[in-house]
């Protein structure tokens, strides 16, 4: 039987505490793949601690891919391919989402409710920053942005995602879709990139009108299928290992140092980690990200406070390999910050004074009181029995499989007469193959309210 101490856990609660314990004997090979753990009651037990602190911890574990279950059986040892110690350090044709023009209820727009924006301290910190730092609101700032919100940053990303970066790493921009743009005038418009297949939608778009080569690899249980990824030739992957948008996958441990080994093989080779949503993430810790357990400076990470705050702030921000800055300040010292300073000084002080990681709880409570509502409401509908719900930890969307006989199109063509604005997971594939799922929604509750579910209730029954 297992046995850890529990007389050192340190800031962390109990079951973090074995989780970690558990992963470290996973990862050092005490623990080899196919290791039958304890049972949740017997482990429990034998620790002397509660049978859901053992659950919770088995849950966070193959949430990250580090465990499986089998019903009826219990929890396996993953097998976990980490990257060697000798490894060299170096066009959608099938039909579009559109955007939504008067639908009384959106289920697909990541439009956030007004409601929800702390107006009242963001009101408070501009007039402090107003009067406190009117010099340097008119000074120009510098091209990466201004170093009190870097710092702040850093400072965040320590806390809540473990990531030991500089404020120098740290570039500013005005929305993801910028900062994308960046990238390709600094790795080089003659490389080919990945995306996920299924996947976001704009993204081949921008690489479009940036006329670089892009190739869309599919997606296994896992994560991005790497031998796919390895035809492809690729040189750049862009993907979002903490949360796919739209099927809800999250990239394996034993996936993700796939990946970093792909990278590490090539000079050239380089990951785009997009953590768009990371912060709600609404049961269990946040997923860790590619760019910790990043050993050769391989990873570019990406996140923006647009999903965190609302969707009209369009700031982000990527952290640049150090072996990367001396060229992107080299090629780009002359760029102006895309982001006024006053956002920047606000937004800084949002961070370091505690507000934002108060509004990141608050977000997630209501979130997964919308959440829980709508899957109630749904469960409890009259159409509950043509339903099946799934990867409703997903972020702020879920998947819902429908027994219909109508196909996707006719499925979105219906939806405009009955006022609500639905997308299908067929929509986020890049070609029109046989294997693509017919007749599931993707379904995204960020900009609904508790008093809309009746509505979108009512008007999903008639639709169905």
């Amino acid at each position: 039987m297992l046995t850890y101490s529990f007389t050192d856990t340190g800031s962390d609660c109990l079951y973090i505490h074995l989780y970690k314990c558990i992963k470290n004997d996973i990862l050092s090979g005490k623990l080899p793949a196919g290791t039958k753990l304890p049972s949740k009651r017997s482990f429990a037990k034998n620790l002397g601690i509660s049978t859901i602190t053992v659950e919770n911890a088995y849950a966070q574990l193959q949430s990250e891919g580090y465990v499986y279950s089998l019903p009826k059986k219990g929890f396996y040892v993953m097998e976990i391919t980490t990257p060697s110690a000798t490894a060299p350090a170096v066009s959608s044709d099938n039909f579009q989402i559109t955007r939504p023009s008067g639908y009384q209820i959106d289920l697909v727009s990541n439009q956030t409710n007004p409601d929800n924006f702390p107006f009242s301290i963001w009101a408070k910190l501009i007039r402090e920053t107003i009067s406190e730092k009117s010099e340097e609101l008119m000074a120009a700032p510098p091209c990466g942005g201004i170093m009190e919100l870097r710092y702040a940053i850093c400072s965040h990303l320590k806390a809540f995602r473990n990531m030991d970066i500089t404020p120098e790493q740290v570039i500013i921009g005005a929305g993801t879709e910028y900062l994308y743009g960046l990238l390709i005038q600094l790795l080089g418009f003659d490389k080919a990139y990945a995306v996920e297949n299924p996947g976001y939608q704009k993204l081949a778009k921008i690489y479009e009108c940036h006329q670089v080569c892009y190739h869309a690899i599919p997606l296994d249980h896992y994560g991005m299928d790497i031998d796919a990824l390895e035809a492809s030739c690729a040189n750049i992957a862009h993907i979002t290992p903490s949360h796919h948008y739209p099927t809800g996958i999250v990239t394996s441990i034993s996936r993700r140092y796939e990946l970093l080994a792909w990278a590490s093989r090539k000079k050239n080779r380089y990951i785009i980690e997009d953590d768009y949503d990371s912060e709600f993430r609404l049961s269990g810790q946040p997923i860790p990200t590619l760019q910790s357990i990043d050993q050769s400076e391989k990873v570019i990470y990406i996140n923006t406070f647009t999903k965190s705050l609302s969707s009209t702030v369009r700031l982000s921000y990527m952290i640049l390999p150090k072996h990367l800055l001396e060229e992107f300040y080299r090629r780009f010292h002359f760029y102006s910050c895309t982001v006024s300073n006053f956002e920047q000084y606000t937004l800084a002080r949002f961070l370091s004074d505690g507000y934002f990681e108060k509004h990141i709880n608050r977000m997630r409570t209501h979130y997964k009181n919308v959440r829980d509502a709508f899957l109630h409401a749904l469960q409890k509908s009259p159409f509950a029995s043509h339903i099946k719900i799934h990867e409703e930890d997903a972020g702020l969307h879920f998947l819902m499989d429908i027994d219909t006989s109508m196909t996707d199109s006719e499925l979105l063509q219906t939806d405009i007469q009955h006022s609500i604005h639905l997308a299908c997971l067929s929509q986020y594939y890049f070609k029109a193959t046989p294997e693509i799922p017919e007749h599931t929604l993707v379904l995204n509750y960020s900009g609904l309210t508790l008093e809309q579910i009746p509505v979108a209730i009512d008007l999903l029954n008639r639709l169905l």
